[in-house]
């Protein structure tokens, strides 16, 4: 089974940091829960990131775009793009926010 390497790009990096920063004034118990999910959803794209969905978002950008959903009821939204041997995380946001723009 093939291995990948995941990146996280600085602004996903910059998404992670402001959504659980938020978390923690809004909701601390779910704050790590949130993170540590996160966390693990990323980690796990090392196998298999061709399983998960294709962004509706994908059509407006310049490669293919595929999202991990991560959360119950309204989940979070992990977009990320496959090059070659590698996984990036371009971006994370709360799924009832507006679709991601290029």
């Amino acid at each position: 089974m093939k291995h990948y390497q995941v990146v996280i790009t600085p602004f996903a990096e910059d998404n992670i940091r402001t959504a659980h920063e938020w978390l923690v004034v809004e909701n601390p118990v779910y704050a790590a829960k949130w993170f540590d999910n996160v966390r693990k959803g990323i980690l796990d794209l090392e196998i298999l990131p061709e399983s998960h969905a294709i962004a509706p978002e994908s059509e407006a950008f310049d490669c293919e775009i595929r999202q991990l959903l991560v959360g119950k009821g309204t989940p979070w939204r992990i977009f990320f793009t496959i090059d070659e041997s590698k996984v990036y995380i371009l971006h994370i946001r709360h799924g009832r926010r507006n679709y991601w723009q290029p």
